[in-house]
């Protein structure tokens, strides 16, 4: 399991100039890129051991992450 942490820009390269944009025109993308930012955070440290959590909880945190990326990119292809 690879422990890099999971960054708009490094997931969406392709459309790393709209995801600045959008941070400054669009609060709802804004709330989601900063929901999205903490959230992958705190998998990141969980995943690197700095903060463990249980496993159930890992999950919910994976699943946050990934059900808030599936809207940041239906935003970014709209």
């Amino acid at each position: 399991m690879s422990h890099t942490p999971h960054e708009l820009n490094a997931e969406f390269p392709e459309f790393a100039a709209r995801i600045s944009a959008l941070k400054v025109s669009d609060a709802h993308f804004a709330r989601l890129a900063a929901e999205y930012h903490e959230v992958n955070r705190a998998v990141h440290r969980a995943e690197t051991r700095v903060e463990p959590v249980e496993d159930l909880a890992m999950d919910e945190l994976r699943k946050r992450r990934l059900r808030l990326k599936d809207q940041i990119y239906a935003i970014l292809t709209a």
